[in-house]
């Protein structure tokens, strides 16, 4: 490779656990796979950050948390919202990308004290959360894009994506 090649990858800050996943997002039964992403609202106000929790079995989101900083405080609370909802023998499956936040101390002592296994997507390989990924793009298709956010203050909008995704949970048709 020419010396002028700027390379991303660095290579692994921690160990990371493998893809157990392989793209096979079905469960057959509640919590036994969940799924887990961060995104990125940008309005003229100033960006949200949305860390959600999604459940396979049903396709409904069982946990998240905004917040205007996407820190691990974030992704934790979304983790610990989510872990409040499992019986003491639930020890789901919990897919993610391979964010910090993910790979975080915090993170890991979270899914260690529950007894939940965490693999991870492959570097660079999106196929391997694309059911998270498909939840991130029809919600941005349905509630954000073609909008105008003028004049929504951060709360406003906040409040607006919480009730799209009671919306979504408790009445939007879907098929699968």
């Amino acid at each position: 490779m020419p010396e002028t090649t700027k390379h991303t990858y660095r290579g692994e800050f921690r160990e990371a656990p493998g893809n157990l996943l392989k793209r096979n997002f079905f469960a057959d039964a509640p919590n036994e796979k969940w799924l887990t992403d961060t995104t990125e609202f940008k309005i003229p106000a100033g960006k949200v950050y949305l860390s959600f929790i999604v459940e396979r079995f049903d396709g409904m989101v069982i946990s998240w948390v905004m917040s205007t900083s996407p820190d691990a405080e974030l992704a934790n609370s979304s983790l610990d919202a989510a872990i409040k909802t499992l019986g003491s023998d639930e020890h789901p499956i919990y897919h993610s990308d391979r964010r910090c936040h993910y790979r975080w101390p915090g993170w890991i002592k979270r899914c260690n004290a529950n007894g939940t296994r965490r693999p991870l997507s492959k570097k660079g390989s999106s196929p391997d959360n694309s059911a998270c990924e498909g939840l991130l793009k029809r919600m941005k298709v349905e509630m954000f894009f073609g909008r105008s956010w003028a004049g929504w203050s951060i709360g406003n909008f906040m409040d607006i994506l919480d009730c799209y995704i009671h919306w979504y949970n408790e009445q939007r048709i879907r098929v699968s």
